[in-house]
């Protein structure tokens, strides 16, 4: 049994995936406590309902999409290896956004690694990470994002994002940093622009 806090079939709006049709499960909880997060009410996990892996892979199987995509909350607060098996049994593609501050559990296709200041990232789930999703707050995060940069696997993806409220302000200084440093790359909520989940 899982907190769910919603699930909902859209559009990928950020980071490597991006525009590709997606089942999203949003599991209830956080400890990581993010002051510019834009779903608070995700991290309270006795408000949202209980659900088993069976009825959660079932109200994937009616979309036609083959990509789910766990997230939260902080969806590593649970161990994933059941709901990630279950997935992959009935023909999805299983990612990942997670802040790596939790164990990592579950079989991934994606990691989708997005460090938070408020409780950092454990060195497994760096490791393991196919993407970095730097939010950029302020200026000093261009520092933190090159921090994890170092830390991860050459392969990793790299990306810089605005934080939404943010936007006019860090996109501007976010363009000019990627040309100067053309390994990272730009990530927006495009989810937001056209109004979908």
């Amino acid at each position: 049994m899982l907190p769910i806090m919603e699930s909902f079939y859209t559009l990928q709006g950020e980071g490597f995936h991006q525009g590709r049709a997606a089942y999203f499960v949003r599991l209830g909880g956080c400890d990581v406590g993010c002051v510019w997060c834009d779903v608070k009410e995700s991290w309270d996990a006795s408000k949202h309902p209980q659900q088993t892996i069976t009825e959660i892979v079932q109200g994937a199987l009616e979309h036609p999409g083959r990509l789910a995509v766990i997230t939260g909350g902080e969806p590593l607060l649970y161990n994933l290896d059941e709901l990630t098996l279950a997935l992959r049994k009935a023909g999805f593609e299983t990612n990942i956004e997670t802040s790596g501050s939790s164990p990592l559990s579950g079989y991934w296709d994606w990691i989708c690694l997005s460090p938070k200041k408020f409780k950092f990232p454990l060195p497994e789930v760096i490791a393991a990470a196919h993407e970095l999703k730097v939010v950029i707050f302020n200026k000093s995060d261009f520092a933190w994002a090159e921090k994890y940069a170092a830390e991860v696997s050459p392969t990793c993806k790299l990306y810089l994002q605005p934080e939404w409220d943010k936007q006019a302000e860090m996109l501007p200084l976010i363009i000019d940093y990627i040309k100067a440093h053309p390994q990272w790359e730009l990530s927006i909520q495009s989810h937001k622009f056209i109004n979908v989940p």
